[in-house]
Parts: structure tokens; C-alpha cells; sequence
């Protein structure tokens, strides 16, 4: 067993905070309206701060210094790169969609041609993103369980 500190407690609650968001990108629906992608980018937001919350923990026992400490940090990073990207997928679903509206109200044909990604893939692509989340938590939380890999090397 290892000797790195990692904070359960926080990251069961960033995994449980990315399951329940992906889950409601999953049952959203077509009716996603301006104020459902604004609340669900403020929760992606959210789950990136919470990431590097745990990131600006001064706690003195998660050595920076260490092979495992540098994984932590490793993951953690990437924990927060993946709530801050979904949190750009759906910020560019948001504006899609309302470009859309804008486009459909303009249009005087009836007919309106929509160029790049649907709101719908940007959400798809945020929700892929939503699930490296709670597999980079456990990632974290079995190496701590982990026994070291490689021996500390001990000059005679």
C-alpha cells in the first residue's frame, strides 16, 4: 500500500458530479433549450474547479516530488481538462443552437442550411469527455491501493 495521500472523499464526489451531469446530457433529449446548456455548463465548470481545488490542497503528505505524486497530479490535470473541454463542447453546442434559432427565424424560404457539428454531436462529444472522468477517479484510487511498482533504490 502506498504512503501518497488521496483524497477519497473528493474524488468519489468529482465522480459521482460527472456521472449524474453525464447522465443528463443522456436524457436531455432533443428539447435542450438555451437555459439547460447554460445550467449544464456551469456544472461542468464546476467539476473542473472541484478538480483543481483538490489540485490547490496544501495537504503536506501528497508529495509533488514522487513518482506517485506526479501521477496523481497527472490525472488530476486530466480530470480537469476533461470537465473544462465538455464545458466547451456544450458552450459551442449553446451557441449552435442559438445560431440555429437565429437562422431559422431569418430564413425567408423556410429553408435553412446549418454548417459543422449539430448541438447534438457537441453534447455526444461532451458526454464522451464526462466519461474519463470516473475511470481517471478510480485510475486514482487504485494506485493508491497499489503496491509500489519499482523499489526504491537504496546505495550500499
Amino acid at each position: 500500500m502506498s504512503d501518497f495521500d488521496t483524497p477519497t472523499e473528493p474524488l468519489s464526489r468529482l465522480s459521482r458530479q460527472a456521472l449524474a451531469l453525464r447522465r443528463a446530457l443522456g436524457a436531455g433529449g432533443k428539447d435542450r433549450d438555451v437555459r439547460t446548456l447554460a445550467v449544464w455548463i456551469t456544472d461542468a465548470q464546476a467539476l473542473a474547479r472541484s478538480a483543481l481545488d483538490i489540485l490547490l490542497d496544501p495537504t503536506p503528505a501528497r508529495s509533488h516530488t514522487t513518482v506517485e505524486g506526479l501521477l496523481f497530479l497527472n490525472r488530476l490535470a486530466q480530470i480537469a481538462k476533461a470537465a473544462q473541454d465538455a464545458g466547451a463542447e456544450l458552450t459551442a453546442a449553446l451557441a449552435r443552437a442559438v445560431e440555429n434559432q437565429r437562422r431559422c427565424v431569418a430564413a425567408s424560404s423556410g429553408r435553412v442550411v446549418v454548417i459543422g457539428p449539430s448541438p447534438q454531436q457537441l453534447i455526444a462529444s461532451a458526454a464522451d469527455l464526462l466519461d474519463r472522468i470516473p475511470a481517471l477517479c478510480h485510475a486514482i484510487d487504485r494506485d493508491r491501493l497499489a503496491p509500489p511498482t519499482h523499489p526504491a533504490h537504496r546505495p550500499r
